[in-house]
């Protein structure tokens, strides 16, 4: 009954609000709502392309990281925790103006918008990595290395032939979350002028004046890309689950 109610309610609101929409501004019928759609959709391709190169980076420098948290060393579990905690405790819009306003005038290097929004989306995510990566290690069973010791595999090669494989097959629901997050959170690149998703949609409500048209395509927009990853995301599962059986 209460969901009706909220249904109902919301139905009300909608048809009092639908004498100011302006829907024409993203009407694919139109030649000026066919320009202002593809405008959006051109953003795509920077939004996907930054995106997947930040993963790639996190995951690499993740697993770097999350193998210093395994040692039986304390200087070595201490390099993992405080590179850990110190990433994680920053905001990723605070690290991203970091980087791209703070970094060139420490390093002397010039970041266009693009690598600077991958670095910073890169690091900030490389810190969560770092702890999937260590809690799928850490799950594997001891088992597993004694059986490595047995054929006279070194460390590298248990990890890159043994451990790794099976820990990938059990934290990748986290890895297909995690790219998840990337895809969402790039849209704060926008606040530096990258030309992605939601700085085509920010730049078209400015000439237009119609933002909850526009903002609702945008909506549309990363829900279509987050579902078609999340559906990759399974059917790789599957696929893994299914060569393991």
């Amino acid at each position: 009954m209460k969901r009706i109610l909220v249904v109902t309610i919301l139905l009300a609101l909608l048809s009092g609000c639908s004498g100011n929409w302006g829907w024409y501004v993203v009407d694919p019928t139109t030649p000026t709502g066919a320009a202002n759609l593809r405008f959006l959709v051109s953003g795509a391709y920077n939004t996907i392309l930054m995106s997947v190169t930040a993963i790639c980076i996190s995951v690499v420098v993740g697993l770097f990281i999350a193998l210093p948290g395994l040692s039986r060393k304390r200087s070595w579990r201490s390099i993992n925790r405080v590179y850990v905690e110190v990433v994680r405790s920053v905001p990723i819009l605070v690290l991203l103006l970091w980087v791209y306003y703070g970094l060139p005038q420490l390093s002397g290097l010039t970041l266009n918008v693009f690598w600077a929004g991958v670095l910073a989306l890169a690091l900030s995510d490389s810190a969560f990595q770092a702890e999937i990566f260590r809690a799928g290690i850490q799950s594997i069973g001891k088992g597993q290395y004694e059986a490595a010791q047995s054929i006279s595999l070194n460390y590298r090669d248990t990890m890159r032939y043994v451990i790794l494989p099976q820990a990938i097959r059990r934290i990748l629901p986290a890895l297909g979350n995690q790219l998840v997050y990337m895809l969402k959170m790039s849209s704060l690149v926008s606040v530096i002028g990258m030309q992605e998703l939601t700085r085509k949609a920010n730049e078209l409500v400015v000439s237009e004046y119609r933002p909850l048209e526009i903002y609702t395509i945008l909506v549309l927009e990363y829900l279509v890309l987050i579902l078609i990853v999340s559906a990759g995301v399974r059917w790789l599962e599957r696929h893994m689950n299914s060569e393991e059986a």
